[in-house]
């Protein structure tokens, strides 16, 4: 796998293409396009529309809160014009700020949908763990003075993994139909004064994460037990929970989709965290009926199980 994959320039792309996107969120109001705020949406097809001279709408593989950055949000679009790889990348970035780049672009099926495709999505929460505040960091991490014990934080993790009512952990104003989501897997690391929590489910309620993180930092400061978490998901109620974490410490790091459409690899961000050398897709997927599900598989779900858990929120 390589980083420098030449773009062609001479072969026009044309149907549904996707792309790879990457933001710096601190000065949007998130992903998701709207009337009274800067988004990354808007600005993204404002370029495209460019570049396209005809306008351009794309649909995302999940929506990210205000201020939380992504380094492969993964967008689909129909063009409607005739460019080259080399041109949609390219020109694109030209008429971006400096805070929003393309990645790369490439030609999927029609049937390929950013969204509705997406096997998981994985976040990464980066919290500096220092005595003085964050200066070349600032905008990508979140700061705390107090000392963490992040094997705690990882030992009263472990309850969330699995397909639970994560309602203690959703935001009040969450638009989810259903507070079941699946979690395939947290981790709680430190290396040196980072401390991270990596996660990846099949969908996030809003807030989930952030929620999550606020909790664990109560843990890792010593103020809970290992069992705090476990005893704020019994309760199913946001109310009795903890405080959310900054939205300056969370990345959306990757959204994966089945190998059959064919879309790049790419080195999981923040660059911060490359040296621990894993890309996109290297961790084998669950099995549960959400997955088999987007892969085309026969699913069969157990009686009585919580239905399905929907990916309308990230």
């Amino acid at each position: 796998m390589t980083l420098f994959r030449p773009l062609d320039d001479r072969r026009p792309l044309s149907g549904r293409l996707a792309m790879g996107v990457e933001y710096d969120g601190s000065a949007y109001c998130g992903w998701q396009r709207l009337k009274h705020a800067p988004s990354v949406q808007a600005e993204l097809e404002r370029a495209l529309s460019k570049v396209a001279s005809q306008p351009v709408t794309v649909h995302a593989s999940g929506r990210t809160d205000s201020g939380v950055h992504a380094t492969r949000q993964i967008v689909h679009f129909d063009a409607p014009a005739l460019r080259s790889q080399k041109a949609w990348v390219f020109g694109v970035n030209a008429n971006l700020a400096r805070d929003i780049a393309v990645r790369w672009v490439r030609e999927v099926p029609e049937a390929f949908h950013a969204r509705f495709k997406a096997l998981a999505r994985r976040y990464r929460y980066l919290i500096l763990n220092q005595p003085s505040r964050p200066v070349l960091e600032r905008s990508n991490v979140t700061w705390c003075r107090d000392p963490l014990d992040a094997d705690a934080m990882h030992r009263a993790a472990q309850a969330l993994v699995g397909e639970h009512d994560f309602s203690s952990f959703r935001a009040a104003g969450c638009q989810s139909k259903t507070p079941w989501r699946h979690l395939h897997f947290i981790e709680v690391h430190r290396h040196g004064p980072l401390v991270t929590v990596d996660v990846q489910g099949n969908a996030f309620l809003h807030h989930m994460i952030r929620n999550i993180v606020g909790a664990l930092v109560t843990v890792g400061r010593g103020e809970q037990g290992d069992g705090y978490l476990a005893e704020l998901l019994a309760l199913k109620d946001r109310t009795l929970s903890d405080v959310t974490a900054p939205a300056c410490g969370l990345h959306f790091v990757d959204s994966l989709y089945d190998e059959a459409w064919g879309l790049p690899q790419e080195p999981l961000g923040p660059n911060l965290l490359a040296f621990l050398g894993e890309w996109t897709g290297e961790r084998e997927l669950p099995a549960c009926p959400m997955v088999e599900f987007r892969r085309g598989r026969p699913v069969a779900e157990a009686a009585g199980k919580a239905p399905m858990a929907k990916e309308d929120e990230s």
